[in-house]
């Protein structure tokens, strides 16, 4: 048994660093994705006049992808409980190129439209297996490092996304946004090479009408924000007849004992919050340098970089903390972050874009270390038979806070118009006073999160019992703890 022992540890060093290159392709992968979604922002006025329809007509180019997308990645999700990820990937990225193609070709709207919900439903399974692969991969102790590797992937995306999307609508056509994904095609076989485990769940019926019903729960949801109160009521009655599915299933979509794991609850909460307060940063940043600094588009573009930029160096140094010092410091170090970012914002709303760009950066930042921090600290939660559709929830719920929290904020700077005045005392400028409102209150809400977040994880920052005996009883097929 003894002698057995160095043989073991030789035999997990090559695995450990297949596992950090498959991390480095899925960072790559996540870039991709993430700049697909935000490009055709910079192009939808130029396909409204090609085809001679309004923006709102248009803009579902963007919102049919959020819709499916957020759908999409609880679905890989489950998947992934019942198959090989390598399976799922190969057919979600497959997808992904098959719509980007169709994209490409498009000589139509409606067709540019059915390419583009085509990429989502492919693309979907890139935030599902961002969640998975670190949680099924890695050891609690050095999940952290992974989940850092999906920040910076992100924050790439973010900062590469508008630069590339002006550069190819400026010098050629549009569709050419359709090109990018097929970058993904490039790093498929390398995904069939690192993803080497077998599925986890055994073979059964799917419950495709769980998964209708709460698909038309989510689209009715997100829609309802822009689109009315009663599209609201369809989603309650959409989300009761989920419940009501769930609860009779043989096998449900998603299993009710889920929800009953309050820890797990209260991390979907808390990342709910998290997403649908941060994401301001790259909503209302751009209204505010446009129309308070009066920026042209291009150095609106060029004062969002270094944020950006900001987020992918220390992303993987928050992922590294988290490891080293635990998931509630690199919290507490994210909620002075960010309320310092709002605050400052708050006070400073009408001054230099140079001001706005440096506290931009605290607020990129500090977003990276909380999403970090809250998605390990929720993997810790499930067990292994749940990773799969627990953590595709937790990219789900991201998305749909996103969604949500854009139409409130696009509501709120409405009011300014109506000229109220600033309620923060320290502001002194004769305009800009409704995002210096909105950035107080999203100080305030750090603050909520951060109490939540310490009576939920950060009292302790141990692995959570039931993980490792789950753990322990099926621990991941090529990491050897």
């Amino acid at each position: 048994m003894i002698s057995s022992m160095p043989n073991a540890a030789a035999d997990l060093v090559p695995q450990q660093a297949s596992h950090h290159k498959l991390m480095r392709v899925l960072m790559f992968t996540l870039t991709i994705s993430m700049m697909t979604g935000v490009m055709f922002n910079i192009a939808l006025p130029k396909i409204s006049e090609q085809f001679s329809l309004s923006l709102s007509q248009v803009s579902w180019l963007s919102s049919a992808y959020i819709l499916i997308y957020a759908i999409g990645s609880v679905t890989y999700g489950k998947l992934a409980d019942r198959y090989t990820l390598k399976s799922i990937v190969t057919f979600g990225l497959l997808v992904f190129a098959a719509g980007s193609l169709i994209g490409l070709t498009s000589q139509t709207f409606a067709m540019a439209l059915a390419g583009r919900c085509l990429q989502a439903a492919g693309a979907a399974v890139i935030p599902a297996i961002s969640m998975i692969i670190p949680l099924r991969y890695f050891a609690p102790e050095r999940r952290g490092a992974a989940l850092g590797m999906t920040a910076v992937g992100l924050a790439f995306g973010n900062a590469l996304g508008p630069v590339v999307a002006a550069l190819i609508v400026s010098t050629v056509h549009w569709r050419w946004l359709f090109a990018v994904p097929l970058l993904v095609l490039a790093v498929l076989p390398l995904y069939r090479a690192y993803l080497k485990e077998e599925k986890l769940g055994a073979s059964g019926t799917f419950d495709w009408l769980g998964g209708i019903l709460l698909a038309v729960t989510i689209a009715l949801l997100l829609l309802s924000v822009t689109k009315g109160l009663w599209l609201f009521l369809g989603a309650l009655l959409a989300l009761g007849l989920f419940i009501a599915r769930i609860s009779k299933a043989r096998e449900p979509f998603i299993a009710p004992k889920l929800f009953r794991n309050t820890k797990y609850t209260l991390g979907l909460t808390i990342s709910f919050l998290v997403n649908g307060t941060c994401c301001s940063l790259y909503v209302l940043s751009p209204l505010l340098l446009a129309n308070v600094q009066k920026l042209p588009s291009i150095w609106i573009g060029f004062m969002m970089v270094p944020a950006a930029a900001a987020a992918a160096i220390f992303g993987r140094k928050g992922g590294k903390l988290a490891d080293a010092k635990g998931n509630s410091f690199v919290a507490y170090l994210a909620a002075g972050l960010l309320v310092s970012c709002f605050v400052l914002l708050s006070t400073f709303t009408g001054g230099s874009p140079l001001l706005i760009a440096a506290f931009l950066i605290l607020g990129n930042v500090g977003q990276s270390f909380l999403v970090i921090a809250v998605s390990n600290s929720v993997s810790r939660t499930l067990q292994v038979e749940q990773a799969g559709v627990g953590m595709g929830m937790l990219a789900m719920v991201n998305f749909i806070a996103q969604g949500i929290a854009i139409g409130v904020y696009s509501k709120a700077v409405d009011l300014g118009s109506l000229g109220i005045p600033s309620w923060n005392p320290l502001y002194r400028y004769a305009a800009g006073s409704i995002f210096s409102n909105i950035s107080l209150v999203l100080a305030a809400l750090q603050l909520v999160i951060w109490i939540v977040f310490y009576f939920t994880f950060g009292r302790g920052r141990g692995v959570n019992k039931v993980t490792q005996t789950a753990n322990a009883q099926n621990p991941p097929r090529t990491f050897s703890a």
